[in-house]
């Protein structure tokens, strides 16, 4: 069992972990089930080691329309062994195949895992695993639309991941990082949606018994800082209710392009706070978001519902798709199954009050945090386009803080970018 990773708290750089030599085309990985697998070409990369196209040994090589993929990390680093203690136990294909057989569903969208083990390459040890290849990610899909996505396919994403959080919270686990970027498409079917990156996946009921709220300090603000939920905020473990908060604040970023708080990301306590008068009063923060003609009903009940949730509580999934399709009723359109990534058009949202310098520098003067520490306003700084997506300039704290690896490369012609984000790592959390 790898070391127990350091908890990252504020000011605290994230401790190095060594990279995974590349393997050449061809080397063999057998799993703890004695089944073995062949590499194929490298696809991707990231700050735990290597994700490669894979299939069954056997003496031919491997294609570029290989089923699988193998991630492949030195064995004494942590994000993967994370993830499998998710996949081992939640998204074994007869797990899988049996809960869509009770649940009368033809997808429900969990990679499945296929095996893995250690593999030894000279004096150096590596951790594998091997799960269903996928495509491109919704985050490069949203960028290509403009940032903005049809009322009808956020209601559809919407209804496919209700299913799949269902599963997954079923199996006794919460997701805790849920955003495009974390979001496949099949390989071979565009219409079906996969939930990746399980690092930060958390048991929240071993063997049935559900943990209880407690507030860590030196856990608050994990996730990607946008969407995270407030429990996180507050440095509570994810449950239910987090993720379905996570959804709910991704759904409204898709259809209106940008949260309200994105413009100071780099200051978590003014997101948590942002995110705590959202839920005062929801019909007052989608206001901020969207045009009065545009302001979407079902997103409203939606957030409500989820809102009256207490820490423990068994989100009622069946009446949130009821929500949802209602939504999709109201626009006389319906889940026909087909995802449709079309560009819409953008309508400028309300323009903000304009604020008089002495209301500013009241503002600037009442300014605490939950703690009673102040809480300074940063200047804007300038922003530069790094891989689609805008970054500061200045030196200043990560916008999502816990993601301490690099951006991911596509590394390979034959394959979708977007499978490269499954080699996204996080810090280990408890299993």
């Amino acid at each position: 069992m790898p070391p127990k990773a350091k908890a990252v708290g504020k000011g605290r750089a994230p401790a190095k972990r060594k990279l995974a030599e590349e393997f050449p085309p061809g080397e063999v990985l057998t799993d703890t089930g004695k089944k073995s697998w062949k590499l194929g070409a490298p696809i991707g990369k990231g700050g735990f080691g290597l994700l490669y196209l894979a299939d069954q040994n056997s003496d031919k090589p491997v294609g570029p329309d290989a089923p699988y993929v193998i991630k492949v990390e030195p064995s004494e680093n942590g994000p993967l062994f994370s993830e499998l203690h998710f996949y081992m136990r939640a998204a074994k294909p007869d797990l899988i195949q049996n809960w869509l057989k009770d649940q009368k569903l033809k997808h429900v969208g969990v990679p499945r895992y296929w095996g893995s083990g250690l593999h030894n390459k000279g004096d150096k040890r590596y951790r594998f695993m091997v799960i269903d290849r996928l495509g491109t990610d919704l985050q490069k899909k949203f960028e290509e639309c403009g940032k903005k996505f049809p009322r009808k396919l956020v209601l559809q994403l919407g209804l496919r991941l209700l299913d799949t959080l269902e599963f997954i919270h079923e199996h006794e686990y919460v997701h805790a990082d849920i955003k495009a970027s974390n979001l496949l498409l099949s390989h071979k079917d565009p219409n079906q949606v996969y939930l990746v990156d399980y690092g930060l996946a958390y048991r929240y009921a071993p063997d049935g018994v559900l943990k209880e709220y407690k507030e860590d300090p030196k856990k608050c603000h994990d996730g990607t800082i946008e969407f995270t939920s407030i429990d996180a905020h507050k440095g509570a473990s994810p449950s239910r209710r987090s993720d379905l908060q996570i959804l709910g604040f991704c759904m409204v970023q898709w259809l209106c392009g940008r949260l309200p708080w994105e413009d100071r990301l780099q200051d978590p306590l003014y997101v948590r706070d942002s995110k705590i008068r959202s839920q005062e009063d929801i019909s007052d923060f989608l206001s901020k978001c969207f045009p009065p003609q545009e302001k979407p009903d079902e997103l409203q009940k939606f957030m409500e519902e989820v809102k009256s949730l207490d820490y423990k509580d068994t989100p009622p999934y069946k009446k949130l798709r009821s929500i949802l399709q209602n939504g999709l009723k109201s626009i006389q359109a319906k889940d026909d199954g087909q995802l449709e990534f079309t560009h819409v058009s953008r309508v400028t949202t309300p323009p903000a009050k304009k604020v008089t310098k002495r209301k500013k520098a009241a503002d600037k003067t009442g300014e605490n945090d939950a703690e009673g520490s102040s809480v300074k306003k940063r200047k804007p700084s300038k922003e530069k386009e790094v891989n689609g997506k805008k970054e500061s300039s200045k030196a200043a704290p990560r916008a999502r803080k816990g993601d301490k690896k690099s951006k991911l490369v596509d590394m390979a012609t034959q394959t979708s970018p977007g499978l490269a984000r499954q080699t996204r790592g996080r810090k280990k959390v408890d299993s």
